[in-house]
């Protein structure tokens, strides 16, 4: 017998109680980085997210999209600023955004997922007014920090055998105002709404990484908080390590960071023993790696 085959069906075998753990479960994953720009890579993302929901998993795709902005941005002649790692966004600026996340971005996740034989339906945070936002710092003008979270869409779309894709783009407080939302705050804040099981966040990295430079692949909270004051964890991972922080403060069970670059990241992070990239949740002792006792009931 093929032994391939053989070693398919091991797998297959050895996924069951992780399979058993997530069913009916909600995990938001936040997509991004350089996979998006890749069609074979978001083929594969989008057959991780139909698979999913195929066995049971309430997948929530949320996503960013600023290498297709700043393209867009350039041809218009608009320059890109950045202030600590978020984009400075005008009321020009907002407008580009906006077309790009809920267009262009958007639609090609939700048909990407079509295609791998899911039922993907593509909104935004204004959607249902589902994210309303006030502003994040005047200095970054337009780029909002969720004040009032309304889920109810999302869980009526997947209740519904739907595989919601959010564009972070959400309603102001006042004047209806378009702000443009980080995607990892908008994935956090949607997690914690949904007190999601797991919040996926797909990078460009490995993980979290010490000062050795290995990734470490369990983390309690107040380690970040020491990681981020000694200085192990700094620049881009900031901002994705604090939105872990507060996505557990509003009950998501646990954070994933992980490399969305690596085949099935989702899937391996899920249904197999070792998982992948760096877990950041309040508990600090497990049996297995990722949480699951003997028998498949988390710690």
């Amino acid at each position: 017998m093929n032994r391939d085959w053989i070693a398919t069906a091991r797998t297959l075998s050895e996924a069951l109680p992780y399979l058993q753990r997530y069913s009916g479960s909600v995990v938001v994953v936040k997509f991004g980085g350089n996979a998006m720009g890749d069609d074979e890579a978001m083929a594969e993302f989008a057959s991780d997210i139909v698979l999913m929901k195929q066995v049971g998993v309430n997948p929530v795709v949320v996503h960013g999209g600023g290498p297709m902005i700043n393209e867009l941005l350039a041809k218009l002649g608009i320059e890109s600023r950045f202030v600590r790692g978020k984009r400075v966004t005008t009321k020009e600026t907002v407008q580009v955004v906006e077309m790009v996340l809920s267009g262009l971005v958007n639609k090609r996740i939700v048909q990407a997922i079509n295609d791998a034989g899911g039922r993907a339906v593509g909104i935004s945070g204004k959607d249902d007014d589902m994210m309303v936002c006030e502003a994040d710092d005047p200095e970054l003008g337009f780029v909002g920090r969720p004040v009032e979270m309304n889920v109810q869409i999302i869980r009526d779309l997947y209740t519904a055998g739907m595989i919601p894709v959010i564009a972070p783009v959400a309603t102001g407080m006042a004047d209806n105002e378009t702000f443009n939302v980080n995607g990892d705050t908008a994935a956090g804040a949607i997690a914690g709404a949904l007190r999601a099981d797991r919040l996926l966040l797909l990078t460009d990295v490995a993980g979290v990484k010490n000062a050795e430079g290995e990734v470490v692949t369990q983390l309690h909270p107040d380690d970040v908080r020491a990681m981020i004051a000694d200085g192990q964890i700094a620049g881009g991972m900031i901002p994705k390590t604090e939105t872990a922080l507060k996505a557990l403060q509003d009950g998501v069970r646990a954070v994933v960071i992980l490399d969305g670059r690596v085949p099935n990241a989702s899937l391996l992070e899920l249904f197999t023993e070792h998982g992948a990239g760096s877990i950041i949740r309040s508990t600090k002792s497990s049996t297995r790696p990722h949480g699951l006792r003997q028998g498949g009931t988390e710690q």
